[in-house]
């Protein structure tokens, strides 16, 4: 069990940079999926029996091509295919290094770019790049998107679908291409890394690997576009939430909440380069477009001393000017946030009652937290607890859920009952 843990675990960390190395190579996403599977499949076999590799992404990368070779040999068509496969008459790797670059020297970017191709509506390209490069579950994109699990069961399918009828190429866009295909890229980078800096499901509220790797493809991409401010705008944002991560759960994988984290454990190296970052970007557009604005609201905590000493009437103009370009039901209930700290959490839960009958919010368990806490704030500690427990029940993660049940009894506590 341990095993099939362990590997479970490096498909999440493998799988993306697997199966975006392959579809470059074969020109096809669903056999370079079924590939993969097919390498993890004989990991669970011969793992157990000759043990875990040193380097397993390497195992599992020459296992698949060699699975590859022996596919394209088998069918019909392997004169045509095998000699794009083969590098030479013993079925030996392609020398990687010896390969044209693309114009994005990066399989995973070139995989997102492919899959974020406007041959696709916007809501499919998201989902479809999140399920093959993100690892992620069909329940988790559901999650993140705010929608029904068969709906984006669906969507990928019909993305895939659409991409092989379309005979979409698996490469980068041209430069004249790039800056038109970018906020799809940057919609998916940034619902990637929110899937690390608050997991959906699973064993942990934090999964580092897929936030870190978010960062390092913005950073790819900020070197590739340095004059489109919305990619600095998001690297930003991405490093100053990250900064936050040694104190985003406690030893038990409890969240602690932000008025409560050690801010002397925040990672500065990680702040300054994000304001830095943040910085770039101001000096390359106006008016500002929703990363940079939810960048600046993230500065705003970074810069101040204490959670006491943060500008609340800063981040209120700022979720202003945000909610006005998204129209997203939850920069709306982050804005009730702000709306507590400077006007009172009487004027905050008026401002949540609109969210309440809000259908893309009706499983989103931190409407019910955030509401939960304005009433405990109110003295009305009955209806703060039925919030709370409400919100337990739909909180994706174990510890998320007992953070909330704790919410719920002190709430019950407050006057000493």
């Amino acid at each position: 069990m341990e095993l099939r843990d362990s590997v479970d675990a490096l498909w999440r960390i493998e799988a993306p940079q697997l199966i975006a190395t392959l579809a470059r190579r074969i020109g096809n996403l669903d056999i370079a999926e079924d590939i993969a599977s097919e390498a993890f499949v004989a990991a669970l076999a011969q793992w157990p029996v000759e043990g875990v590799p040193p380097w397993p992404g390497a195992w599992l990368m020459t296992t698949a091509w060699h699975k590859a070779i022996d596919r394209a040999r088998r069918e019909e068509t392997a004169r045509t295919k095998a000699p794009l496969l083969v590098a030479g008459q013993d079925g030996a790797l392609p020398d990687v290094a010896a390969e044209a670059l693309d114009p994005i020297p990066d399989d995973l970017l070139t995989m997102v770019f492919t899959t974020c191709h406007p041959v696709l509506p916007p809501e499919s390209r998201v989902a479809l790049t999140l399920r093959l490069f993100g690892g992620l579950t069909t329940d988790e994109i559901a999650r993140a998107f705010l929608a029904p699990s068969s709906t984006i069961g669906q969507r990928i399918s019909r993305a895939k679908r659409t991409l092989a009828g379309a005979r979409v190429p698996i490469e980068a866009p041209s430069a004249d291409e790039l800056p038109g295909r970018l906020h799809a890229v940057l919609e998916v980078l940034y619902l990637v890394f929110n899937e690390g800096y608050s997991a959906s499901s699973g064993e942990s509220v934090v999964r580092a690997d897929l936030a870190v790797e978010a960062m390092r493809m913005g950073r790819v991409l900020a070197g590739l576009l340095p004059s489109e401010a919305e990619v600095f705008g998001l690297v930003a944002l991405m490093e100053l939430q990250a900064s936050r991560f040694r104190t985003r759960t406690d030893g038990n994988g409890i969240p602690i909440q932000l008025e409560l984290q050690d801010r002397r454990r925040w990672d500065r190296t990680l702040i300054d380069h994000g304001l830095g970052m943040l910085d770039r970007a101001f000096g390359l557009a106006r008016p500002l477009g929703p990363y940079c604005l939810q960048a600046a609201i993230s500065a705003c905590h970074a810069r101040a001393p204490s959670f006491a000493e943060t500008d609340w009437v800063t981040i209120l103009a700022l979720y202003d000017a945000l909610a006005q370009i998204t129209a997203s039901p939850v920069v709306e209930l982050n804005r009730t946030v702000a709306v507590l700290h400077v006007d009172g959490p009487e004027a905050a839960l008026i401002a949540t009652e609109p969210l309440t009958s809000d259908r893309r919010l009706a499983g989103y368990h931190l409407l019910g937290a955030v509401r939960g806490d304005l009433l405990t704030r109110l003295g009305r500690r009955h209806e703060a607890a039925a919030e709370l427990e409400r919100a337990a029940d739909l909180a994706p993660t174990k510890q998320e859920r007992q953070l909330l049940l704790d919410r719920m009894a002190a709430a019950l506590n407050v006057t000493g009952d």
